[in-house]
């Protein structure tokens, strides 16, 4: 190389440069490597060693129930502005009781420049395992159409806790607790204890009747292949009954499938961690890939910063001992990850740094006080066109819309749309159990519903005059 040569142009920089700009892309990755928050920052966890940090008894026992606990955590780092935030959210609006592991606490506010309080209000983790009222929506914290059991799955029970809502498939609900309470439930008719707004609905039977129960109709009814086996979460399950039902399941030819949901993968991964969890899995694991029975575990995160180190070896341990698939179920809310940004930060932090695949995005259930996280149709096929081609094409996750009494449907699946009043349309190819003897269960179109404050203000109108929605049911 000449000395000349060995000098770049300053005039071609500059040109590059300003390529360089014009050709940014809208997202731009940046590889992130995961890490676990200090626990240490809060005053009550100062002393709290790395041994307790992965004990899952411990994370069991010290989880936070309520404002009292809360203050001893945080101390003063949360003002007296927070904590009646927070009150009187519980009082007025809350449809889930409180449960944080301090696994999930610990995601919240991660790092604070400036005041922690502020920090923490505006943290997208906080906003939906911990609401306070100033976050529901002031003018139509409910709409209209929204219910308990947004998804109709208990008119839908062929016994106890188990729904056939889909031809091939079940979802078999264990127990009704979890070890953390999600404040958009889609189950908040059933799941954890009762709050100022809702008297949960209870399961009756003894669990291993409700088992029997299920597994006789399984044995029954060939046409099921797919197992999803749930609650509330299987982590709640003691190992030895869940080993035991998994078993069982692996014992019906016709069972192809079987997908266990949990949330205590990302909220208390310590859980999944213990060695007679990790060697009960791989019994199970070992029993499935001999019969040629496909066992994933399916998980519920919702930001990229409930992705740390420990979620991301709960995972991998999984896959090391034979199940075939971790993949993430998340939930679309606004304030939460309802920005393409907010997506594919979480969908690469699950993929390539923890092993989730990036499966599904559901839009949030239209469960009463929950508005203020949901999005309209619009704004989620907007998102699901924003996340294509980044991710790998296995790994890039389909936008949902549960539409109550079709199911799963991809944003862009619509038959029609009202964009004014926020109405959109869907038909289905399939009967539920309840529609059998339905000759329009195929025909029919039904609709859903965008939430009221995304409207134009002629839709927002029609809403405050016609507030039974007055649909025309075809």
């Amino acid at each position: 190389m000449t000395a000349s040569s060995s000098h770049q142009n300053p005039a071609a920089t500059t040109v590059s440069d300003a390529v360089e700009e014009t050709v940014r892309q809208p997202y731009e990755y940046r590889r992130t490597e995961l890490v676990e928050p200090d626990w240490r920052r809060f005053p009550g966890w100062r002393e709290v060693t790395e041994a307790q940090w992965r004990d899952a008894q411990w994370q069991r026992v010290h989880c936070v129930k309520n404002l009292k606990q809360l203050r001893a955590v945080a101390g003063d780092l949360l003002e007296e502005s927070f904590y009646d935030d927070l009150l009187d959210d519980q009082q007025r609006h809350a449809t889930m009781s409180m449960l944080l592991p301090p696994q999930m606490l610990n995601t919240m506010a991660p790092t604070v420049d400036g005041s922690f309080t502020k920090a923490f209000l505006h943290d997208p983790v906080r906003k939906y395992m911990l609401p306070v009222a100033s976050d529901r929506d002031p003018t139509w914290p409910s709409h209209p159409h929204s219910s308990r059991d947004s998804l109709h799955e208990a008119e839908m029970w062929v016994v106890e806790g188990l729904t056939h809502r889909y031809p091939t498939k079940v979802l078999a609900e264990l127990l009704s607790t979890c070890p953390q309470y999600c404040g958009h439930c889609t189950r908040m008719d059933l799941v954890g204890n009762s709050t100022s707004q809702v008297d949960k609905h209870k399961l009756t039977l003894k669990p291993v009747d409700r088992q029997d129960q299920m597994i006789d109709y399984l044995r029954r009814t060939p046409g099921v292949r797919d197992v999803v086996v749930s609650g509330g979460d299987v982590a709640n399950v003691p190992w030895h009954q869940l080993e035991a039902f998994l078993m069982r399941l692996l014992d019906i030819e016709t069972v192809r499938d079987i997908r266990l949901a949990t949330k205590a993968l990302a909220g208390m991964p310590q859980h999944w961690l213990q060695p007679k969890v990790v060697e009960g899995l791989e019994r199970v694991a070992r029993t499935a890939a001999r019969r040629g029975v496909n066992l994933a575990i399916h998980t519920h995160v919702n930001h990229a910063q409930s992705v740390t180190p420990l979620v991301a070896e709960a995972a991998r341990t999984a896959l090391e001992v034979g199940v075939r698939d971790v993949r993430n179920q998340g939930v679309l809310m606004r304030g939460v990850n309802a920005t393409p940004d907010d997506l594919l930060d979480l969908c690469f932090a699950l993929q390539g740094e923890a092993n989730i695949l990036p499966y599904y995005f559901y839009m949030c259930d239209m469960i009463p006080n929950a508005e203020h996280w949901r999005v309209a149709v619009w704004e989620a096929q907007q998102l699901q066109h924003a996340i294509m081609g980044y991710l790998p094409g296995y790994a890039t996750p389909r936008i949902i819309c549960d539409v109550p009494y079709v199911g799963k449907r991809w944003v862009h699946q619509l038959a029609d749309y009202d964009r004014e009043r926020g109405i959109s349309y869907w038909t289905k190819n399939y009967r539920t159990g309840i529609e059998r003897d339905d000759p329009d269960a195929l025909s029919r179109r039904y609709p859903y519903f965008d939430p009221i404050a995304t409207l134009p203000r002629t839709g927002q109108r029609w809403w405050a005059d016609n507030p039974d929605g007055g649909l025309d049911p075809e």
